[in-house]
């Protein structure tokens, strides 16, 4: 029986090899819309299927001399190939949980240390989802967290700080939060603009009732700034007036679709007047830091998802398309497929629909569908 891998090991090869090769062996149109990317992964698609008739040309294009790691839905099929390429001579490992646990991943890195804050990104690379935690002196603040919250809990314990504000930039549609859970288990503040929880039962602290947020020992500022467009209560907030979290408002390859509440024309609208009166007035270095990235060539290399303000409206043209009527045009246009599941999966981040674990898990797989390109 061919050797697994699991998506920590396969990460970690992903960072430390020259390249990776990865056989998926799912259907072609699964293939098309998600899969395993990475700036040194080379990727084949040969449905698992294929591989149970004799011909012996399914093989052709396969490396002797690279490993191949096969990945499936789930693990199983993959592991069905993965012993049918080792008795051919192959070096071959499966990836355990396939595509599933892959969707589960969350990468940590550091974006900004000194003596005063650290701010960390976490990339959920199969998603393009991105949270953030900010810690100063103890205590924690964390900005859009996935549904893993012990991911948060277990990097808290680590820096030895305790998590005192959790945030949400918007309600999202493409993945459940794990905000009002995070909150309740660490015993922090839930934050949230209340346009965004309409009939929700669920505690939150209203984001409009805050201009700024001070936590620690040395003062942090966390200014509240709305910023609508992408839903009409989206928020960002500006950190030390250095770092802009922006949410689902603004990428750094696009701005954030506004399609998904059934008024596009007026949601972008209010995208515009966000860019060109909201944030028109921030300098050029600061740096923006979204929820979610489109592309993985949006990984800098630092590491993380993020560009400033200034590249961004440099390489952006709806950044500079000061014409409204054109601009509404153009955003409207761009917004393309609606993420699957996403009015269940907003009742859900609104509390007002409830699921099991695995359900939550089959709703979220797939990749993103907010941020859009502009470029």
């Amino acid at each position: 029986m061919a050797d697994s891998i699991t998506i920590e090991q396969l990460h970690q090869k992903m960072n430390q090899d020259d390249s990776v090769f990865i056989l998926d062996v799912r259907n072609p149109e699964d293939y098309s819309e998600w899969k395993i990317e990475g700036h040194n992964v080379q990727s084949m698609n040969i449905p698992y299927f294929d591989f149970l008739d004799e011909d012996e040309t399914v093989y052709k294009d396969l490396p002797k001399d690279t490993e191949i790691v096969v990945v499936c839905a789930k693990g199983g099929s993959s592991e069905m190939v993965a012993d049918i390429l080792e008795e051919k001579g192959y070096k071959v490992r499966s990836l355990k949980e396939g595509m599933a646990g892959w969707s589960q991943l969350y990468v940590p890195v550091t974006i900004a240390v000194d003596e005063k804050v650290k701010l960390v990104q976490f990339n959920r690379l199969a998603k393009g989802c991105l949270s953030y935690m900010v810690v100063s002196e103890g205590s924690a603040l964390v900005v859009d967290p996935g549904r893993k919250i012990d991911e948060y809990i277990d990097f808290a314990k680590q820096e030895n700080v305790k998590i005192a504000h959790v945030m949400d930039t918007h309600l999202h549609a493409d993945h459940i939060s794990g905000g009002i859970d995070l909150a309740k288990q660490t015993g922090a503040t839930y934050y949230i603009s209340s346009g965004e929880m309409q009939g929700s039962d669920q505690p939150f602290e209203p984001l409009e009732k805050h201009s700024h947020i001070q936590f620690g020992a040395v003062d942090v500022e966390i200014l509240a700034m709305p910023t609508p467009g992408h839903t009409p209560g989206s928020t960002s907030f500006l950190v030390n007036r250095k770092f802009l979290l922006s949410g689902d408002t603004i990428f750094v390859g696009g701005l954030g679709r506004p399609d998904l509440g059934g008024k596009a024309k007026e949601w972008a609208q209010s995208l515009y007047d966000t860019v060109f009166k909201k944030v028109a007035d921030l300098p050029d270095d600061v740096l923006v830091l979204p929820t979610h990235y489109a592309d993985i060539k949006e990984i800098n290399e630092n590491g993380y998802v993020g560009a400033t303000l200034g590249d961004i409206r440099r390489s952006n043209e709806i950044m500079r398309t000061t014409d409204m009527e054109k601009f509404t045009e153009q955003v409207v246009s761009a917004v393309g497929e609606t993420p699957p599941n996403y009015e269940r999966i907003v009742g859900i981040n609104r509390g007002t629909e409830h699921v099991t674990d695995q359900e939550a898990m089959e709703l979220e797989i797939g990749p993103n569908r907010c941020a859009v390109h502009h470029q």
